[in-house]
């Protein structure tokens, strides 16, 4: 368990500890191929929080797993001094950028740790990243010089698509000054999505319950997220996309009256997959359920279902478990 400390002492440690980046030049990570002040100042809204970028970000850190692979999606390692909190291994594409990058913390860095790290932005991929409570918020990191960004999915204001991932990859290369990279990830996405649609037109929408964990109750996949458009385009419906949040708790008999068709369970942490699915068969409330009956389940790894540059593969994964004809 961490120790607290008071908003005044965190600050003083800020001072200290920012006083010789003020004095000397702060090693300069960027490529010397990669952004320039062209196209700056650049103004961000992003969760309430406006922020004004005169240059791109030079030390940047990125928390969770899929803030970090939006950044390397970028090719931006060289403009990283750190990074935490992986829920996943990092995609094989990204391995080595990753590893070029300091590892800060298996979890969250303590507010000291990030300042030691002297960051000149923080990119967070949960609101969980910014915990007031312990000292991470980010009006403390705005009143010791750093910038943060956080993921939107976070903060939507209004439904989360695939355009909600175009804004959040279009917004990160735009405070880092390289637009073009963006246009390439997006393209690059938007091809694995259009070639799922093609070998899905026309297909009757299968009928899906996300078990995320929980044994009392199920916690499950609302309309709030990204892993409701997901199983959208997948060619599923969520049984649960009235629950008006990201993820929400739902009762084991509500599911057995919705009766899916397909079980899909989100992989992480410390619970293996099979034995989420003998507790799900096990279940006496949900012994009449098709997908229970006809032990049907699909599996996602949680890091595929947050908005990042993982959900177009996990869009395919997921129509191949649940439409496997149309994949033949």
């Amino acid at each position: 368990m961490r120790g607290t400390r008071s908003l005044p002492a965190l600050l003083a440690v800020a001072a200290v500890l920012l006083v010789p980046a003020c004095g000397s030049k702060i090693p300069d990570r960027a490529d010397s191929h990669g952004p320039g002040a062209k196209g700056f100042p650049v103004t961000v809204t992003n969760c309430g929080v406006k922020t004004t970028y005169q240059r791109p970000p030079q030390r940047a850190v990125s928390l969770n797993q899929h803030a970090t692979e939006v950044m390397l999606a970028l090719g931006l390692e060289r403009s990283m001094v750190g990074t935490g909190y992986l829920d996943d291994r990092i995609l094989p594409e990204y391995r080595a950028a990753f590893d070029s990058v300091k590892v800060l913390s298996k979890e969250y860095p303590s507010f000291e740790t990030l300042l030691a790290a002297e960051p000149d932005f923080i990119y967070g991929g949960f609101a969980s990243t910014f915990d007031e409570k312990e000292g991470r918020s980010r009006a403390a990191f705005t009143k010791a010089g750093i910038n943060t960004h956080l993921n939107i999915e976070e903060c939507p204001a209004g439904p989360v698509t695939m355009a909600t991932i175009d804004e959040e990859i279009r917004t990160l290369a735009k405070i880092f000054g390289v637009p073009d990279r963006a246009e390439q990830q997006v393209d690059k996405l938007h091809r694995t999505l259009d070639q799922v649609d093609g070998e899905l037109a026309g297909v009757a929408p299968t009928k899906l319950f996300v078990y995320d964990s929980g044994d009392k109750t199920a916690f499950t996949a609302g309309s709030k997220g990204i892993g409701n458009e997901l199983i959208k385009r997948a060619g599923g419906v969520n049984l649960f996309a009235d629950v008006d949040k990201a993820f929400g708790d739902v009762s084991f008999e509500q599911v057995a009256e919705r009766a899916p068709d397909v079980i899909v369970i989100y992989d992480y942490g410390d619970q293996p997959v099979e034995d989420k699915k003998k507790f799900l068969l096990a279940n006496p409330a949900l012994k009449d359920v098709p997908a229970i009956r006809d032990k049907r389940f699909a599996v996602l790894p949680l890091s595929s279902t947050v908005l990042g540059v993982r959900v177009p593969a996990a869009v395919e994964s997921l129509a191949r478990q649940i439409h496997p004809d149309r994949f033949q």
